[in-house]
């Protein structure tokens, strides 16, 4: 027999299905990830055995296989640990067979059994309500997946041991709800700003036209206190924009406590920030801050001294 159980890997802003396979056979004792895993995937046999350890199950003396499908997808972050765990307790009879069947699953765990957040609860939910599956998060990412509406149900345990009670119906786990919308900051008021009245006027034809805006003059002239008031020309953020810029923002892992921003980014990096931190990349691939200005003002002052844009 295979548990199959349903989690995601993340492609910029898309989630993409993967299929964690879980297999137990007669053999020399061993513990295997195949799939293109990472280092944070590999280490999630450790993690694993440690949890169930912890909770009082023991792994079978038994040649176990992890397949991640797949196969030819990299497989990248921490998340794939609570997939692959609930299949080794579908496999060893602890949970249910069919305890995997309506949801995605995706969370890491620590050595003690609880489940630990992770980033990109939010691209994961919309992906699993797109599916037509629920979703089984942290507690901590609860608040955030919420937000992905839908009819599907998102099951948010604090522990390993709260969600194998939960399948068990020994304890019932209430449906996360969604976190409450960011308090909407105090913006820079373009009133505030004497004089200036040509400036002022190409800040509003850029706002309303949604142009680019080059700011030229001598230090002290006013660039950046005029480019700090251009968020507040710009209209109130529609539902299916707020839902993107978090999106985002959970997987750069700036999403607290599940609030949905109410206000556009603003993001002013400074000139010696690198390529990957501006377009994002890196060995896990992040948003950068074009990324994260997305809806929203990209401001980069002494231009001239980025290195690679000019």
């Amino acid at each position: 027999m295979v548990a199959n159980v349903t989690t995601f890997a993340f492609h910029g802003v898309d989630a993409r299905p993967v299929t964690v396979q879980v297999q137990l056979t007669s053999g020399q004792p061993a513990f295997t990830v195949v799939g293109l895993p990472d280092k944070a995937v590999s280490e999630a046999r450790e993690r694993v055995r440690a949890a169930l350890s912890a909770i009082g199950l023991g792994l079978p003396p038994k040649r176990i296989t992890v397949n991640l499908a797949p196969a030819d997808l990299p497989k990248e972050g921490s998340h794939f640990d609570l997939a692959i765990a609930l299949g080794l307790l579908i496999e060893i009879g602890a949970a249910p067979a069919d305890t995997a069947a309506n949801f995605a699953v995706m969370g890491e765990l620590g050595l003690d059994g609880s489940i630990a957040s992770v980033a990109g609860a939010l691209p994961a939910a919309v992906a699993a309500n797109a599916m037509g599956l629920g979703l089984i998060c942290p507690a901590a990412s609860g608040a955030e997946a919420a937000w992905a509406g839908g009819e599907a149900e998102i099951i948010a345990p604090k522990s390993l041991i709260q969600l194998i009670n939960h399948v068990k119906g020994a304890q019932v786990l209430s449906p996360a709800i969604p976190g409450a919308l960011e308090s909407p900051a105090s913006a820079f008021d373009l009133v505030d700003v004497k004089g200036q009245e040509t400036a002022k006027r190409a800040l509003e034809v850029a706002a309303a036209g949604g142009h680019n805006l080059l700011m030229v003059g001598p230090p002290g002239a006013g660039k950046s206190m005029l480019a700090a008031r251009l968020p507040g020309l710009l209209p109130s953020l529609s539902p299916k924009e707020m839902l993107e810029i978090s999106m985002i923002q959970s997987l750069a892992g700036l999403l607290e406590g599940g609030r949905l921003t109410r206000a556009r980014p603003f993001r002013a990096p400074h000139h010696s920030a690198s390529m990957a931190a501006m377009v994002g990349g890196g060995m896990r691939a992040r948003p950068g801050e074009a990324s994260l200005a997305h809806h929203g003002v990209l401001f980069l002052d002494e231009l001239p001294e980025f290195s690679g844009l000019m």
